[in-house]
């Protein structure tokens, strides 16, 4: 009977749905259905985006929207977290695919498979091992850094598509010259369309809620449809494109996206190959970790619920390795997607599992509707997605508070700018690491003296207090070193 219980909870803390399922409510069934047709409506544009952004054709995003979902749901401790394809992973999957084959070719394909599976199978080893407090070896100046390189990184890199003209390069600088270099190829219907798909869905973000509102909507309603602006800013394009004959002027367009659900299989396994993106793989998981862990803790606290950091490891890898056997590329908790399933009401995992079928239904039956959805539309959903990564108020904050970490962090931006996004992080994970020895092996000393007259005890830095000479002996605080100086000169 003991043995028993004990198996009985070894499952539950490795399977957490085996938890909450048997709490599972008709009233909890319909809040996770309303926030994942939300979720749904929001993820298929971007999953088709992130696709491009790796290099893939379109359907390989709807691909790693699916069994990841489901996976997590059975796995994930994270009540609102919504994982799938992600801005971040997505660059880093391209920087480590293009190092293997041109995009577009069948080894590209399987590069970005298999990163998926070796992501999953460290994710998965990292988590038995319990090993998420590595994690806390990253300073938060250096990973805001980083994100924030990153973003503007991924903007830059859209803009070609945005307004028609082919870039070059993957690092910042290369990006922009490119971009200067062949501005005379810009299509002017296709900057149209960029253009006004951004300032649209910046547009939505604030002002297309209280604008429901003032035409009679209820809140919920209103909610609802305002998270809805990249399906609205596709459905316009799409027909714009379609009734005008746009594609024909020179709008690049979305094209054939094969019907069907993915095919169930293993990717490439040659050593060779998985020496080789063993490196990119660790990154790409700690990265993704990281953003992953932050958003469900953040999310979890306000409603103060628990989530397990190593069985987020666990979960995390269970859904790369879904996303690598079924034909998708490395996948995390989104930033964006997880506050819209939060608000939306999503009250367990189970609303990510239904999310994954809303995309499976898309992937059957939605595709032919998608050919003449302009390239430059899918730009705008990445570069307004992104943004919302970018933090200029901590670059502020941490050179007021730190110039060791404003160094860390500067260095970190300027090397992922020049050299790259696998050579910035890299940059950023040493210097995380070395500000982590530099301020243990540097602890904090006080020396205390008695304040004339009372029984009291203060630091001899802040106030006028009586000490022995002994007292500063193993101490090297200002007050010390002063005495000492004295001393030696007497």
């Amino acid at each position: 009977m003991r043995n028993t219980e004990k198996v009985a909870g070894l499952l539950r803390r490795y399977v957490p749905i085996l938890s909450w399922g048997p709490e599972y409510s008709r009233q909890m069934l319909a809040s996770d259905l309303v926030a994942a047709v939300i979720v749904s409506i929001m993820l298929i544009p971007q999953a088709l985006a992130y696709a491009l952004l790796v290099g893939l054709p379109p359907q390989y995003g709807l691909y790693a929207a699916m069994a990841p979902l489901v996976l997590y749901a059975v796995f994930g401790t994270s009540r609102a977290l919504a994982v799938g394809p992600v801005a971040m992973a997505s660059l880093m999957t391209a920087t480590a695919a293009s190092q293997i084959a041109a995009a577009g070719t069948p080894e590209f394909v399987g590069a970005t498979i298999a990163l998926a599976m070796i992501s999953g199978l460290l994710l998965l080893v990292m988590g038995i091992l319990r090993l998420g407090f590595l994690a806390n070896f990253l300073s938060h100046p250096v990973v805001s850094g980083f994100i924030t390189a990153a973003a503007i990184q991924i903007a830059a890199g859209q803009l070609g598509p945005l307004l028609g003209i082919r870039t070059e390069g993957e690092e910042l600088m290369h990006i922009l010259v490119s971009l200067g270099r062949n501005l005379a190829q810009l299509n002017p219907w296709t900057a149209a369309l960029g253009v006004i798909a951004i300032v649209f869905l910046l547009w939505a973000r604030q002002g297309l809620r209280p604008l429901l509102l003032r035409m009679g909507l209820g809140e919920r309603m209103g909610d609802i449809l305002a998270k809805m602006g990249p399906a609205m800013i596709i459905v316009a394009a799409t027909a714009a494109v379609a009734g005008l004959g746009l594609d024909e002027k020179g709008v690049k367009v979305l094209g054939a996206v094969p019907q069907g659900l993915p095919e169930i299989g293993l990717p490439p396994i040659e050593m060779g190959l998985w020496t080789k993106l063993l490196v990119p793989s660790f990154l790409i998981c700690i990265v993704g970790y990281v953003e992953s862990i932050s958003v469900a803790l953040t999310l979890a606290a306000k409603r103060r619920q628990r989530v397990d950091p190593d069985q987020e490891l666990i979960a995390l890898g269970m859904a790369n390795l879904g996303a690598a056997v079924s034909s998708g590329f490395p996948v995390t908790g989104a930033l964006s997607r997880s506050s819209v399933n939060f608000d939306a009401g999503a009250q367990t995992p189970a609303a990510g599992a239904f999310t994954a079928v809303g995309v499976a239904i898309a992937t059957l039956f939605l595709t032919p509707w998608l050919f003449f959805l302009p390239k430059a539309v899918l730009g705008a959903i990445i570069i307004v997605a992104v943004l919302s990564l970018v933090d200029v108020g901590a670059i502020r904050r941490t050179w007021s508070y730190s110039r060791a970490d404003f160094a860390a962090m500067a260095g970190t931006i300027g090397v992922t700018w020049v050299a790259g996004i696998e050579a910035g992080l890299l940059v950023g994970v040493g210097l995380s690491i070395f500000l982590h020895l530099y301020s243990t092996s540097r602890p904090h000393v006080a020396v205390v003296g008695q304040i004339p007259g009372t029984a009291h005890f203060r630091n001899v830095s802040r106030h006028q207090v009586v000490t022995s000479p002994r007292s500063c002996r193993f101490a090297w605080t200002p007050v010390c070193i002063s005495r000492m100086r004295a001393s030696s000169r007497n």
